[in-house]
This record gives structure tokens, sequence and C-alpha cells, in this order.
């Protein structure tokens, strides 16, 4: 018998459903306080997790939730940004 892998779990910042790490996209403050998106999810940086579902970040943004898991203020630009580059990742 093999052994059972264990799969890694992470909660969505919008609408807080734990889901496998593999389904989730990771927003990340890097050490030079710029947000971007990690399409690996091994960048160096403190990370939140969101669905690939637009309205979750939608959620996140209303409720702040991205700023308080960054630990920092996002402006309106980035915003705007971090949302074309999940919806261009939810169409796949």
């Amino acid at each position: 018998m093999g052994a059972v892998r264990k799969i890694p779990m992470r909660q969505c910042i919008g609408c807080k459903e734990m889901k496998s790490k593999r389904e989730m996209i990771r927003v990340l403050r890097t050490t030079e306080n710029e947000i971007v998106l990690d399409d690996t999810g091994r960048k160096n940086g403190r990370g939140a997790y969101l669905c690939k579902d637009p309205a979750c970040f939608q959620q996140a943004v209303r409720s702040r939730g991205l700023e308080r898991s960054l630990k920092t203020a996002i402006p309106a630009e980035v915003y705007e940004s971090l949302e074309k580059e999940i919806e261009k990742l939810a169409e796949k």
C-alpha cells in the first residue's frame, strides 16, 4: 500500500471556502511592497489565496480582505490590474 499524500488546503479570502491549493490563485506582496499574482505559488513574500472566480475577487475587495491578509493598503489601480489578470485566468 502506498502512502496517502496530504493535499494542502487554503482558504479563499473572498468566499471563505477551503479548497485545494492548486485550485486557488495566490496574490503576493513582495519584499519591495509590490502586489502581483504568483502563478507558480513559490515566490517569496506574503501571500493570500483567492478562488479563480472573479466574484470572489470582488468580495475580497469589498470586505478589504486582501488588504488585511497582505497587511498593506492597496491602491485602486493595482486592484484594476489584478482584476484584469484574474479574469484572464478565469477564462482558461
